[in-house]
């Protein structure tokens, strides 16, 4: 089947995101990013609509931030 799995490990998820497995595992843990536990081994997937939706939430939260924490220039306030 061409195009994106359903459902991606979360080597994969950390592959996506340019992070380690730990940060994604952290992160699935924390509850901050949903994934299901399947199989006898309990193997944690992280399906791919769900993945997206985090992206587009830390975006969000990350332009929250930067509004409410404006970067200033180090000299900005010197007279030259």
């Amino acid at each position: 089947m061409p195009g994106t799995p359903r459902f991606l490990t979360l080597a994969d998820v950390a592959e996506v995101l340019n992070t380690s497995s730990a940060q994604v595992y952290a992160l699935v843990r924390r509850g901050d990013l949903p994934a299901i536990k399947i199989g006898g081994r309990g193997q944690w997937r992280v399906e791919s609509s769900v993945l997206e939706d985090y992206i587009a939430r830390m975006y969000v939260e990350t332009r929250d931030f930067v509004d409410q924490h404006p970067y200033v220039e180090a000299d900005a306030g010197r007279e030259s």
